[in-house]
Order: structure tokens, then C-alpha cells, then sequence
């Protein structure tokens, strides 16, 4: 199954020049914990939660005046669309990240993958799968 299947598609996004609060306020609007950081289309980074707590209120900057650009994470890690979620989880796990821009062959931003919605997505496939054997295994008896 494709990534954009799982993914939060349109991705929540801000241009550079907004400030911290409007990111947090767009994160809260989408019910998501990180935007891409856009500028002119291109993605320049993401900015997370984390990056809230250790960069904007670790360091006693002002939400209302801080541009989201002088304090994302860039460059952002990113993965192309036809990554199989397997991968895309080793990833994640590999690099400390729980959000993954998914863009295409220009680069251009087409989702936002979270490690929440990519496990969830997997443990459903694996309750599937379960369900699928159990059901084979009821129904292997005599004459079946």
C-alpha cells in the first residue's frame, strides 16, 4: 500500500515567515504534532513539537514575534512516495523521527507521514492477517 494512503494528505504547512504561534495554531487546527515549512512552494524544513518545546519555550522566545523559519528543523528528512511503509518505519526509527515529509521526484511536498498513523496502519494489516489465518485454521477440520 502506498504511503499516501496513510499519510495526512494535503500536508499542514506554513511559509518561513509564520510566525510560531500560527504554525501551533495550524498544528492544532489539523490535529497534527509537526508542519512542513514551505518558501515559495519548495519545502525548506518541518517544524515539530519538539522543536517547540527546545527551541521556542526552552529558550524564552516569543511565539507571537518568532518566525517558524529561525527555528525548524532543517534540512527536513524526507522519503519518496513508492517507499515501502516497512522501510519508511526503519527510517523513522533509525533517524529518532515521528514525522516524515513524502515528496515526489521534483521534491515537491505531497504528505506528511507520522510514525502514530504508519504503526497504526500496520497493526491493522496485522490484525488482518490474524484474523484471515484464524478463520483458516476454524475452517480446516473434517471435510473442510
Amino acid at each position: 500500500m502506498g504511503l499516501l494512503k496513510i499519510a495526512h494528505v494535503p500536508p499542514a504547512a506554513v511559509e518561513t515567515s509564520a510566525t510560531v504561534l500560527e504554525a501551533v495554531q495550524v498544528m492544532a487546527e489539523e490535529g497534527v504534532g509537526a508542519v512542513a515549512v514551505v518558501e515559495n512552494g519548495q519545502l525548506r524544513g518541518i517544524f515539530t513539537e519538539r522543536d517547540v518545546m527546545l527551541r521556542v519555550v526552552l529558550r524564552e522566545r516569543r511565539p507571537r514575534e518568532t518566525r517558524v523559519g529561525d527555528v525548524m528543523t532543517s534540512p527536513a528528512h524526507t522519503t519518496p512516495r513508492d517507499t515501502p511503509a516497512e522501510d519508511a518505519l526503519s527510517f523513522m526509527l533509525e533517524h529518532h523521527i515521528r514525522h516524515l515529509p513524502i515528496v515526489d521526484g521534483e521534491g515537491k511536498l505531497l504528505a506528511t507521514l507520522s510514525i502514530r498513523n504508519l504503526l497504526e496502519h500496520m497493526v491493522e494489516d496485522l490484525q488482518r492477517e490474524l484474523h484471515s489465518l484464524d478463520q483458516y485454521l476454524l475452517n480446516d477440520g473434517p471435510g473442510g
